[in-house]
């Protein structure tokens, strides 16, 4: 992580990241597999040293994954229809399913994404902007899923989407079915944020195009059958 120096309530003197780019470039000058590699190198030097951060500080002081879960309901007592309701109720029933069969908790970033994660010069690759949520570890994975934001044509291809899982669960030793259905549920409550922030969705929002993508990799047979059945 990048370090904070000082802080303030609402402020914060980070460490300055030379030169500072992203990952962007990376993933979508066809180094996607590159990208990801380093990505999972990040993840597993944070999951390093995230034990004794927890033996330090109550989980308490952090949200959990659990309480996002209540993204799922806000939508459904919305008069809206941008997305589609089957898919929300899909994608809840998967969430919380998840939420209550988690295996071992620790702190995660929440959002570990190519945007955030940058290159400095003297300590190598290193992320920023954490969210701070306590989870499994196969949760990490959704956001590396759905991004850049920009090149939708990359992340939505089915042969991306494989390569990537299963480059990050061989690297971090994951369960493969359940970063599908993390990533799966995440896609559309991503869709419902961006609802609640004001933005835009339509029927071509690339979260729900994604979550639509996967939903045939879920490949649990109990997942399955919430969806074939909502």
């Amino acid at each position: 992580m990048v370090r904070v120096h000082e802080y303030t309530d609402g402020a914060m003197l980070l460490e300055r990241l030379l030169p500072g780019n992203n990952l962007v470039e990376t993933a979508l000058n066809g180094h996607d597999e590159q990208a990801t590699e380093i990505i999972g190198d990040v993840i597993q030097r944070m999951t390093e040293i995230d034990a004794a951060i927890l033996s330090n500080a109550p989980t308490q002081r952090f949200p959990a994954i659990d309480d996002w879960a209540k993204g799922f309901a806000r939508y459904l007592n919305m008069d809206d229809q941008r997305i589609p309701r089957h898919l929300v109720e899909s994608a809840q029933a998967i969430f919380v399913d998840l939420c209550s069969s988690q295996s071992r908790k620790r702190l995660l970033h929440g959002d570990l994404q190519h945007y955030n994660v940058l290159f400095d010069s003297q300590r190598g690759w290193l992320a920023i902007d954490p969210k701070g949520v306590i989870g499994e570890l196969e949760y990490e994975i959704g956001a590396v899923l759905r991004n850049p934001i920009e090149s939708p044509d990359l992340f939505l291809s089915t042969r991306t989407i494989e390569q990537r899982i299963d480059r990050l669960t061989r690297r971090l030793n994951l369960n493969a079915e359940r970063v599908v259905a993390w990533a799966f549920s995440q896609a559309v409550l991503s869709a419902i944020w961006m609802i609640e922030d004001g933005f835009e969705v339509i029927e071509s929002n690339s979260a729900v195009r994604l979550a639509n993508v996967m939903r045939p990799m879920l490949g649990n047979v109990g997942l399955a059958r919430q969806v074939d059945t909502a």
